[in-house]
């Protein structure tokens, strides 16, 4: 038979585990940070990119985030700033957060990201191409950052279409109803039709948008005009260069 100790604090324990559950929720609604946008960067390691053109991406990702407009698009949007994560991918099974997320919202913050992103190693080596894998787990990513963006993107570069798992079409479908933009950086020298296959099964949601790079060596400057975009949630046309380099399609 209970003790009447415990049958007096029993209500007691009852009370504060109720308290728990329901005050749950506030806890971690206070834990979220406002952002003007949470962008995640999701980079090609499959085995068609060699190690030259993954250090290309890299230097290409560095530079946008040192460019002069692009520094001056993160100081005009506000005190809140933006909230920026790397991912690596290749396989169904191979995807890695290579750099965390991170808020930026100056000129001291863009800087050190770029450096961030200048000592980022290649931790996958290779594999093969599933967009479907690496948008689910951008999904996941910006779920779980601990951000509130006013907008979501996802930002995938790769130079090749999905050989393996499902159509990437059922994670952009996902993506979508939640929320969240994915836009495209297709690099064209493997495959000169890719900026069809993106249109068609990788970019969408309000705003999206889809530039080419010919090939990686015009990575950085596609990166610098579609990093602007981003921020600035503009018509692309109206970036800072023009329609100089790569080419654009553009959902409105």
């Amino acid at each position: 038979m209970p003790t009447p100790t415990v049958l007096l604090f029993a209500p007691v324990l009852a009370l504060a585990l109720t308290l728990v559950i329901l005050l749950r929720p506030v806890a971690a609604a206070a834990q979220t940070e406002a952002v003007n946008l949470e962008l995640l960067l999701a980079v090609d390691c499959s085995s068609s990119v060699s190690d030259e053109e993954f250090s290309l991406q890299m230097q290409g990702i560095a530079r946008a985030f040192e460019d002069p407009p692009v520094l001056a698009a993160i100081e005009q949007i506000g005190g809140r700033g933006i909230a920026v994560g790397l991912l690596q991918w290749s396989s169904s099974g191979a995807q890695t957060m290579a750099i965390d997320w991170t808020r930026i919202d100056g000129v001291g913050g863009a800087l050190a990201f770029a450096k961030a992103v200048r000592r980022t190693d290649r931790l996958i080596p290779g594999g093969a191409t599933s967009l479907s894998g690496a948008l689910t787990q951008a999904v996941t990513a910006i779920e779980r950052n601990g951000f509130l963006g006013e907008r979501q993107v996802i930002d995938v570069s790769g130079d090749g279409r999905a050989n393996e798992g499902e159509s990437p079409a059922h994670a952009r479908a996902y993506a979508n109803r939640i929320g969240i933009t994915i836009n495209g950086l297709a690099i064209l020298n493997e495959e000169p039709d890719l900026t069809d296959y993106y249109q068609a099964w990788v970019v969408g949601g309000p705003g999206s948008f889809l530039l080419t790079a010919n090939d990686f060596h015009d990575f950085a400057e596609a990166m610098r005009r579609k990093l602007y975009f981003e921020i600035v949630g503009a018509p692309v046309a109206a970036a800072p260069g023009g329609e100089r380099h790569g080419s654009l399609r553009q959902d409105r």
